[in-house]
């Protein structure tokens, strides 16, 4: 509510619409779920949000609206300012070594295993096509 108060006195309608999309996803997902949200149900809806952004950037690009795309980059910002700090690809090389080791993954076939222990460990700092890259690495 403070940062929507802030926009609306710096006239930053990017922004306020932004924070105003996202207190409404927080909303919808309340009600969906019937219950107040915890904090992983809060970082499951932003990062929603931010891959929406992502995928409407591409498409902008492949359509050469940059104007549209530089729009909804700034809104990725916004999503992304309400996100916990993201991993580094080393940081996020070391956990994946680490339960590579954890789950006693042999080759490729154990990638499954590996995913579902990893991905709890990096929600919502580190992006899920990445991870799974450095997975596929690791187990080769």
């Amino acid at each position: 509510m403070s940062d929507m108060k802030q926009a609306m006195k710096e006239h930053d309608k990017i922004k306020l619409n932004t924070v105003r999309m996202i207190k409404s996803a927080l909303m919808n997902e309340k009600i969906k779920l019937g219950h107040e949200l915890n904090s992983d149900e809060e970082l499951t809806v932003l990062n929603r949000e931010r891959k929406q952004r992502e995928e409407s950037i591409e498409e902008f690009v492949k359509a050469s609206r940059d104007d549209l795309a530089e729009e909804t980059k700034k809104e990725l910002a916004v999503v992304e300012s309400y996100m916990p700090k993201q991993l580094s690809k080393d940081e996020l090389e070391k956990i994946v070594k680490e339960t590579v080791a954890e789950v006693g993954a042999k080759g490729k076939s154990d990638f499954g295993k590996v995913m579902k222990s990893l991905m709890p460990k990096v929600k919502g700092r580190a992006d899920g096509k990445e991870a799974s890259a450095i997975v596929r690495d690791q187990l080769n």
